[in-house]
């Protein structure tokens, strides 16, 4: 018998995107067409509901918050959301992508106690913020279509790498195409020491089982959660 959904090393990471205060449904990548989610997971799309119906729908002690205001536009982070998802589920850590580009930048996020900083490599303007923060943030490795987004030294030097890097393919976020497992078996003999997460992608939890057997360390997920193509009773696959 499983031992619940965050026993297993490979972690399944919920996830939120944020847009003007609201949690937003992902759909292959097209931030700006992205609207507020409905779901059967939450009465409406505040981001404490959200988080509450998510960590029902797969209990776990991690959350990934991508904050589109501050990524697309610039915009300080929304730390009231952060705020109210941080209250609504305590214990969990969030990982956030706010567009994160400058050491002042992360010293507000940090010194505010909201979560783990996630550097997209799409906001990065070369390796030196990535260098100074080591293992104190995650790295998201973001493409599109096959193609490298940001610096092209963060992808191709993996000794600049975190501990914790993610494979953010923004094209199959929110499809049905199914991960990557090529690319998290690419960066996973590139780094053998580091902890591959995927994104974008997850069909369900046949997939669970490939990634795990593609070296991936987890997944972030939210459509499919959202679905109802991926539950609680699925955790039992890690086991297997």
């Amino acid at each position: 018998m499983s031992a619940g959904p965050d026993a297993s090393p490979f972690a399944v990471v919920p996830v939120l995107d944020l847009r003007h205060g609201r949690v937003v449904r992902a759909r292959a990548g097209e931030r700006h067409a992205y609207a507020p989610i409905v779901t059967p997971l939450s009465p409406g799309s505040a981001p404490a509901d959200v988080a509450r119906g998510l960590l029902a729908a797969w209990p776990t002690r991690r959350l990934y918050v991508a904050d589109l205001d501050a990524i697309m536009d610039g915009a300080e982070p929304d730390r009231g959301a952060l705020a109210a998802i941080a209250a609504a589920c305590p214990g969990v850590e969030l990982w956030v992508d706010a567009g994160f580009a400058t050491r002042d930048g992360v010293a507000d996020f940090l010194a505010a106690g909201l979560g783990r900083p996630v550097l997209g490599s799409e906001s990065q303007t070369g390796p030196d913020l990535v260098r100074a923060l080591g293992d104190r943030a995650v790295l998201s490795l973001d493409s599109r279509a096959g193609l490298p987004l940001g610096p092209a030294i963060l992808h191709e030097d993996p000794a600049l790498w975190p501990r914790e890097v993610i494979a953010m393919n923004l094209a199959r976020v929110g499809g049905g195409d199914g991960p990557d497992l090529a690319g998290i078996g690419t960066l996973r003999a590139r780094a053998p020491g580091a902890r591959v997460y995927a994104a974008g992608g997850l069909r369900g939890p046949d997939d669970l089982r490939a990634l795990r057997a593609a070296g991936a360390a987890g997944v972030l997920v939210a459509s499919a959660l959202h679905d109802g193509r991926l539950r609680p009773e699925h955790a039992a696959i890690l086991d297997a």
